[in-house]
């Protein structure tokens, strides 16, 4: 079930109903395939369409749903090959920050980073896999923010969104959030021992996960995925 989502005055409405929108799509709350309806989500969220249409050109633009002239806008089918795509660019930009931050991130980010991993593990413990999700994008950022690079996360934010959605899925039987924090506390390690190359090694690993586990998910869900 989706959930009740709350529009705020702290930012413009249109950011809202996509960021909305986004976590039930890669939630698959919205299921791939479905329609979206401009009235039903402005009714939804008490809005006008205004907001509604922009916020559907954001999602088009995530590449997570598509806009068909006189037929209406249709939440997309994940593409592997897309999911492929992302993960080779997401890989390029995440390895040449963690490497750069094994060399120069200062103490107080290590900290940040440690305490993160704490938070992943009690949202682990408690089978919270949305929460889970936060805190795993949180370990990445914070990681581009110890070395002043935030605009290399938003750049990977940018092209991630079918990523996520396999991301989402995994969690439960493929990819265990256990497994990926034991990731998260190798990268860690080498951050501490200020090793570049432990670190260009343990987040390729890490993203490099990806791989293996797109396939048995597509057969677990082969209604959801596009169709080669």
């Amino acid at each position: 079930m989706s959930i009740a989502y709350i529009i705020t005055a702290n930012e413009p409405v249109n950011q809202q109903i996509y960021r909305f929108l986004r976590q039930d799509i890669v939630t698959c709350v919205i299921h791939p395939g479905s329609l979206l309806s401009e009235k039903e989500v402005s009714s939804r969220f008490n809005v006008s369409r205004q907001p509604v249409r922009e916020a559907f050109i954001k999602l088009a633009e995530a590449g997570l749903v598509q806009i068909l002239p006189q037929r209406g806008t249709f939440v997309r089918k994940i593409s592997a090959q897309r999911v492929a795509d992302g993960r080779f660019i997401r890989e390029a930009v995440e390895i040449a920050v963690v490497r750069r931050a094994a060399l120069e991130a200062p103490p107080a980010a290590l900290v940040a980073l440690e305490h993160n991993l704490q938070l992943q593990k009690m949202a682990a413990q408690r089978h919270d896999v949305q929460a889970f999700l936060l805190l795993d994008d949180e370990f990445h950022l914070l990681i581009a923010q110890s070395i002043n690079c935030e605009l290399a996360w938003e750049t990977v934010e940018n092209i991630k969104a079918t990523m996520d959605r396999v991301r989402y899925l995994t969690l439960s039987k493929v990819s265990p959030p256990e497994s990926l924090i034991e990731q998260h506390e190798e990268i860690l390690s080498t951050l501490r021992n200020h090793d570049a190359d432990g670190a260009e090694q343990a987040m390729r690993r890490h993203l490099q996960e990806m791989i293996f586990s797109i396939t048995p998910i597509a057969e677990q869900n082969s209604e959801w995925f596009e169709q080669p």
